[in-house]
């Protein structure tokens, strides 16, 4: 594999792609989640929306195997796809995304690691954003109090409307050679890094190196583990009533908890994990932190202490 002569430059997280073998439990479970319809295709693919400016987030596919179908990632230019499509691992050459909402161009790669494939577009069309009610109400204090009186909050029971895909991690078999490549090749910069106890770092919270620009704390994560699987997918919604409107939601049509509601420590954002019926973890969150490039990166050791501050304790499978 030759060197990149640079490193790809991304501009944000976009889409991911998941394949199901019931298509009928996996869209029920993609509605009660929270995310829209946006286009289907008769080949067994749905593309679904949040109410942000993607055109999609998400890319349902039916299939005789459950499995993960990769993250998509928007390039700054066409320039870096024709670097991937020339130095990343069984790369593809430049093609483009024909039935998909907002077009675009693509290169798919492959994770020299663990053997996923990851997704590189460029020239896609942004959505118009849904006109959705969201609650802007303000809130009172104990000593400041911001709604005025006689004025209402009322909630209307709901999925927790997706906003936008916010990170996806995996689980890789080598934490070293994993992090050496992204670094590498991709304008990754590391928010969190989390060390075992012999002081060798395990897992690397990503952020996109964009100067100045305020970017999420993270976009992608991984850690070491014995074999690879895709840890989970994470959708901002709105906010914190909308968040715990969906818990119930999603627990009273009888699916799985995985973890939550709590409060993470490393990118403060209140998270709540959910099982959908194929077994893959789909996360809402809100409240994330936002950093630029000049934040230092952090370290700290493993344990149940720094992954959240409040909330029920973690559950083993959670950490498997």
């Amino acid at each position: 594999m030759a060197e990149a002569p640079r490193k790809i430059m991304l501009k944000h997280i976009a889409h991911v792609y998941y394949k199901y073998t019931d298509m009928d439990k996996a869209t029920t479970f993609l509605d009660d989640f929270g995310f829209t319809e946006e286009k289907k295709v008769s080949d067994g693919k749905i593309y679904y929306r949040g109410y942000g400016k993607e055109p999609w987030v998400l890319c349902a596919i039916k299939a005789d195997k459950a499995e993960f179908g990769g993250v998509g990632f928007a390039v700054e230019s066409e320039e870096d796809l024709r670097i991937a499509a020339e130095t990343l691992p069984k790369a593809t050459k430049i093609y483009e995304l024909d039935d998909a909402p907002g077009g675009g161009k693509c290169v798919t790669f492959y994770d020299p690691v663990d053997g996923y494939p990851m997704h590189l577009v460029y020239g896609q069309e942004s959505a118009q954003m849904l006109d959705i009610p969201l609650p802007h109400e303000p809130v009172n204090y104990p000593t400041e109090k911001n709604r005025p009186a006689n004025k209402f909050q009322r909630f209307q029971k709901r999925p927790a409307p997706v906003h936008k895909l916010g990170h996806f991690g995996v689980r890789t078999v080598s934490f070293a050679k994993s992090y050496k490549f992204y670094c590498d090749h991709f304008n990754f910069l590391a928010s969190d890094l989390i060390h075992d106890n012999e002081g060798i770092d395990r897992t690397v919270f990503f952020r996109l190196d964009r100067g100045d620009e305020e970017v999420d704390h993270h976009v992608f994560f991984f850690a070491e583990g014995r074999s690879y699987k895709v840890h989970h997918s994470s959708f901002e919604t709105h906010d914190f009533d909308t968040q715990v409107l969906g818990h119930d939601w999603l627990r009273e049509k009888g699916y799985k908890n995985c973890w939550g509601v709590g409060r993470h420590v490393l990118g403060s954002q209140i998270f709540d994990y959910w099982y959908d019926p194929h077994g893959f973890i789909m996360e809402h969150y809100v409240d994330g932190d936002l950093i630029t490039s000049s934040q230092p990166p952090h370290r700290s050791k493993a344990g149940p202490g720094s992954l959240h501050v409040w909330g029920p304790e973690v559950p083993g499978d959670f950490l498997d």
